[in-house]
């Protein structure tokens, strides 16, 4: 293949990456989907912009629970901390990115800059986009894969690089790297995906 057609294509896939990047001020949304429910996985929700957080909630039924094995620990622990709602965020810049992948790992990065509010955390997630119709879901998915946090926020930059593995059965191909930032009430007030640009400012929408 020459050089300029490679050019073009990473190019274009560059371009598509932003195009499907939400915007600065788009909204949050979380869906927690309890590990015994397959309904509620394959139901087609309905399309929302913005960012999309799919977390599988563990259930009491432990292993036996048909979605345990994409259940995290994290997901009851966001569940369980999340407000509803949002406010505006402070001007932070985050950027989030991931090296190759090697042996069942990707490592990952995250990269804040600028004034948080009091007791602000980051988190660093692999996320994995599954598309409509893939893994028994009618709608697209978010799901994350590896969470690594709280990342405490105490200066006016933060630099955090987590090796982290993916789970069983996630495709390393459509893992991304992904970065947010909670106020101390649990909100979402910046969100960061690699590929997507690193100034984001969240906002309500």
């Amino acid at each position: 293949m020459c050089r300029c057609l490679v050019t073009l294509l990473s190019t274009l896939a560059a371009a598509t990456a932003q195009a499907a990047c939400p915007g600065p001020r788009a909204p949050v949304l979380e869906r927690f989907i309890p590990a015994d429910c397959t309904s509620c996985w394959a139901e087609a929700a309905p399309a929302r912009a913005g960012w999309v957080f799919d977390w599988i909630v563990p259930s009491p039924q432990g292993d036996e629970a048909p979605l345990s094995a994409a259940a995290t620990p994290e997901a009851l622990a966001r569940q369980q901390r999340a407000t509803p709602g949002m406010r505006p965020g402070p001007a932070l810049r985050l950027q989030a990115s991931s090296g190759p992948a090697w042996n069942g790992y990707l490592g990952l990065e995250v990269q804040v800059r600028g004034r948080a509010p009091a007791g602000a955390n980051a988190w660093l997630a692999l996320v994995e986009q599954l598309p409509a119709g893939s893994e028994g879901s009618a709608a697209p998915r978010w799901l994350l894969r590896n969470v690594a946090g709280p990342l405490p926020l105490t200066g006016s930059r933060l630099l955090e690089r987590r090796a982290m593995r993916w789970p069983e059965g996630a495709k390393p191909e459509r893992l991304v790297a992904r970065a947010w930032v909670e106020d101390a009430q649990g909100r979402i007030v910046a969100v960061a995906q690699e590929r997507c640009s690193s100034a984001v400012r969240q906002i309500p929408g």
